[in-house]
């Protein structure tokens, strides 16, 4: 049984024309097509090579992140900021479970059946750390970037 998937990973990438054969039984139309696309290098090594539509229908560059490929990067280990906003410095990254605590208010040892979930943590212009809670306009927006 065939089945859909979608799917979000990092590669690396590199416009490459490819010609392929035409053979579509008509005698007249029989010989080369150049075809514009990439090849695709991926975290293994493999390469492979896909169509221009294709690609640029499943990938974005690392300067133009949906807020969905931000949140897969930030899974990942990586620290994403957006393009727009106006103060220098700022990050986001996803603070997992194991890497945080509180001395503050009750443990989640002690409420019953509760226990530590990960959350996104914002560097801020002035050097702070904190909770973030997206907007509209964040969620909504493609220029997101990964923060080497």
């Amino acid at each position: 049984m065939t089945r859909d998937y979608y799917g979000t990973k990092r590669v690396t990438a590199w416009p490459e024309k490819r010609v392929f054969p035409v053979t579509n039984g008509n005698p007249n139309d029989i010989g080369d097509k150049e075809v514009e696309g990439y090849a695709v290098k991926y975290a293994d090594g493999f390469i492979s090579w896909s169509p221009k539509a294709v690609f640029e229908g499943s990938y974005q560059p690392l300067d133009a992140l949906s807020f969905g490929h931000a949140i897969a990067a930030m899974k990942s280990g990586a620290k994403v900021a957006r393009a727009g906003w106006n103060g220098k410095g700022m990050w986001l990254c996803l603070v997992p479970e194991d890497r945080w605590s509180t001395s503050i208010g009750p443990s989640a040892a002690s409420v019953p059946g509760a226990h530590r979930l990960p959350w996104i943590g914002m560097k801020t212009a002035d050097g702070g750390f904190v909770p973030w809670l997206a907007s509209q306009t964040d969620i909504l927006a493609d220029d997101y970037c990964i923060v080497e």
